[in-house]
This record gives structure tokens, sequence and C-alpha cells, in this order.
């Protein structure tokens, strides 16, 4: 007779993914149970005193509009578990040569207001978009719908995210400010902005910041993952943490076993038992840059010339679109950019728990070549010197981490890549490889749940609902809606 089973399912890794995933399961009646490397809970969502006592500081995810919009988590009761949001009264600036910024509000009509002549050519890109949000966000924040619900309304999103990033600024903006402002958003794919789809990131950024704001979680971003977690308890799941797992074979026995992790560490998870196939499919997944990242405690709010940047909770500081396609395209050519594009995060303007009464905390981070053991300190505060004269003198203490440190400090940060793996246009819904089901392993009951999966890198717990969803169907026999 068979052993039976000590859990249903079995989740390596307590990232945000790996919580959705486990919380899905739980939510279906399912005994399960997570292990965490590290000591607490959260991956890329954790939050610890990086630099003097009271100082909070986001270690990696910090601005999360795709949390508050994200479908999964407006579906839990998160706030009964501790987490609330702090809206900055602008979500972002952008800062630029001479002294003013522009700006992206909460309102459509307010940002366009901002752009002057681009105005009218602002709200014509995005406000179909907007309204279609409603349609196309499970397309989005998933896996390739086939076919897809509202092809119509995807056909429009699509029209525009395939363009590369720079070609769409260049042809539908006429300001430096508009083309600077989609630039930045577009960055945030940490590709050359001359690569097809780069526009996606821009488009789905601008959408969600007027759909749903760019807030920050009051009291760092740990409040996002131990709220998933004390959520996850209550249902009758288990958390071990302390606890690094280097073979499935250390796993209690369980009928699914979900993996938060990258292709790389699945291969060194599975040993012998995945397919040679697979396996090489695995083995040829590209990861993308690193990113540097920078903390500071300071003694005053940065002293910004423009003043959208002093009431931004982003500020993405790298001029010009020029500017900033230039240092895209260095990083991707392995080299590390003189001018980097640099984006930070000023939460403690609107969340008072992440600094003493008077100071301020400051992130931020740049991209750069993967594995770089660089030090860009001094690239980074002179970028933001340069629109922020006196910004040094305002430093307390600051908290570096190289792309190298990343990795080490986050096993699924290879080369430093917070993202999970390049998501360009041949590996952005064919994470880890080509297949329908994208979350599934050739191992019956094995499954993948990280970022490696549609739909990619941010904490929106998305690549967990749909591996978890997968597993109810194919393992308990499950609509798992």
């Amino acid at each position: 007779m068979a052993r039976r089973p000590q859990y249903d399912a079995v989740v390596v890794g307590a990232g945000p993914n790996g919580l959705a995933a486990a919380i899905t399961l739980a939510r279906a009646g399912h005994s399960v149970v997570v292990y965490e490397a590290r000591e607490t809970v959260g991956g890329g969502c954790r939050s610890a005193e990086l630099t003097l006592p009271g100082f909070v500081h986001d270690v990696c995810s910090a601005i999360h509009p795709l949390a508050v919009a994200s479908p999964f988590f407006r579906s839990l009761p998160l706030a009964d578990y501790g987490l609330a949001w702090a809206h900055p009264t602008l979500a972002l600036a952008h800062p630029l040569p001479g002294g003013t910024a522009a700006a992206l509000h909460h309102s459509l009509a307010q940002t366009a207001a901002g752009l002057g002549p681009d105005g009218p050519a602002y709200i014509r890109l995005m406000a179909p978009l907007v309204r279609d949000w409603p349609k196309i966000e499970a397309a989005i924040l998933g896996p390739l719908p086939l076919p897809p619900q509202h092809p119509l309304a995807l056909a429009r999103f699509g029209l525009s995210a395939l363009f590369p990033a720079q070609w769409l600024a260049e042809t539908r903006f006429r300001t430096p400010a508009a083309r600077a402002l989609f630039a930045g958003l577009a960055a945030h794919s940490m590709m050359p902005l001359g690569k097809p789809v780069t526009a996606a990131f821009g488009l789905v950024l601008g959408i969600v910041a007027h759909v749903a704001g760019w807030p920050v979680p009051r009291g760092g971003a740990q409040s996002i993952s131990d709220a998933l977690a004390a959520y996850l308890r209550s249902l009758g799941g288990e958390i071990v943490t302390s606890t690094p797992i280097s073979s499935l074979a250390e796993l209690p026995s369980a009928r699914a076993v979900l993996c938060d992790v990258t292709p790389r560490q699945l291969i060194a998870l599975t040993g012998e038992r995945l397919p040679a196939g697979y396996r090489r499919r695995l083995e040829r997944y590209r990861y993308g840059p690193g990113v540097f990242k920078l903390d500071y405690a300071l003694d005053a709010p940065v002293p910004w010339l423009a003043e959208e940047c002093r009431q931004a909770g982003t500020v993405h500081v790298g001029g010009t679109l020029e500017e900033i396609a230039a240092a895209e395209r260095q990083v991707a050519r392995g080299e590390v950019p003189e001018r980097p594009f640099v984006l930070v995060a000023q939460q403690s303007l609107c969340d008072p728990t992440r600094a003493p009464s008077g100071k301020q905390t400051l992130w931020a981070y740049c991209h750069v070549p993967s594995g770089s053991d660089v030090d860009m300190t001094a690239r980074v505060e002179a970028q933001i010197e340069r629109f922020a004269p006196g910004f040094r003198e305002r430093i307390l203490a600051r908290h570096t981490l190289t792309a190298f440190e990343m990795e080490a400090y986050n096993a699924n940060y290879i080369g430093g890549d917070i993202n999970g793996g390049v998501q360009d246009l041949w590996q952005l819904y064919t994470r880890p490889v080509v297949s329908l089901t994208p979350y599934a392993t050739p191992v019956p009951g094995l499954f993948l749940c990280s970022s490696s999966t549609p739909p990619g890198g941010g904490v929106h717990g998305m690549c967990g609902l749909h591996a978890a969803r997968l597993a109810l169907r194919r393992v308990f026999g499950q609509r798992g809606e």
C-alpha cells in the first residue's frame, strides 16, 4: 500500500509568488507547507534596518503599482492582516536639465495637462488603454490567452506595446519632457529601448498609475509578505523558515511540489529527474542585466530643484530619452554606464514610519551588467546631484549591494537580475520554455511558480496563482478558478 503523503502540496520559496501559490491551494482546502531558505518570508519583498536604527529600508521592491493592481491580491483580505497602503502626492516625477520635471499623476487628465503640447497625444495613447484595463489585465498579468477573451481590446494594446519604446516615444511625442517620461517608464524592462516590446513596460506602468496609483506599503515592503504569510497561516498553511532546500529529496512527501525558483535552481533541485530534452531547454533560458542597489539614511528630504520631485514617491533620474537609451544600451553591451539610469524611491515622504521624525529614507538602484561587482555609488550620487545639488550633504549613512552581492542575498537573482530572466519578445510569454502550460514540468506533480513564468517580474503573486490553479486541475482534479 502506498504511503499517504504528509501534505497535499509543498512550496519551495516564500516570495510573493510562492506564498500566492500556497494560499491558492490552501483556499481550495489542501494542506500546504512552505519552505524558505532565509529567516524571514518575502523573497524580493522584504524590509530591514540597513543603515541606522529607526530607518526602515526596502531590500528590493519598494513601489508597488502591480500589487494594488493585482486581481489576486485584490481577492485577499490582506488589510485584515496589517497591510495598508500610502499614496504619495505624485506617483512619479522625472527631472530634466534646467530644473523642470515631467510628472505622472493618478489623474490621466492632470498628467496630460502637465505635458503641454504633448498632452493631447498622451490622452490619445493612454485613455483607450486605461479604459480597457479591466478587459486586458488578465491577459497582461498571466499566460497568453488562447483565444483571448477581449481580442479587440488586447489588439489595441498590442498595436503600441510591441514596438520599441524609443520609437514609440519619438513618433508619439514632440517634447523632451513627454519623451523622457515614457523612456523612464519603459526602462523598467531592463532592456535597450530600441528593442521590440519595451514599449509594453512603459504602457503598463502608466496605465496602472492611472488605474490604481503607485503606492507604498506602510511600514515597508515586508508588510506585504507578512500579511500574505499571516493569511496563509489562518488557512492552516505552514511556513518553515531558515531551511534552504538543495534537493527535492529533502522535502516531505506531497502530491504536488511548486517551486518559486528560476530555471537554474530548478535544475539543481531536481537532479536527474528532469528529462534531458526539457533540461536542455531550461539551460538555454536567458537571464538579464543586474542591478546595483543603494539605501540611504538622510537628515532631510532630497533637495530636488524641481518641485514635482519633492512630492513624488518615485523619481526617475536619467535625464533625456537619449541619455536613458544610451545608458541602457551600454548595460546590454556589458559596459558600466558613466551616467546610469537611476530609479529612486522616497517612501518616507508619505509613510512616516520609515524614518525618525524629520529624517528620510532613500532607495535607489541602477542597471549594470550581469554579475557586476563594480561599486556604482559615486556615479549614482553624481546623477542625483545633477538634479538635486547638495544631496550628498544630506547623507547620514548608506548601504550598498552590487549585482554580485544581490545574487548572494537571493539565489533567484542570477547575476543580480531581479526579474527572474530577460522579458524580451521571445521570452515574455515563453518563460521558461515554449509551452501552453509554462508552469508545468514533465515531472508529474512538479510545477514552477516563480517570476520565470508569465507574467514575469513584479510583486503581484500572479505567477504563483496560475501555477497553483494548474496544479489544482492536474493533480487534484479541481477547476482551480
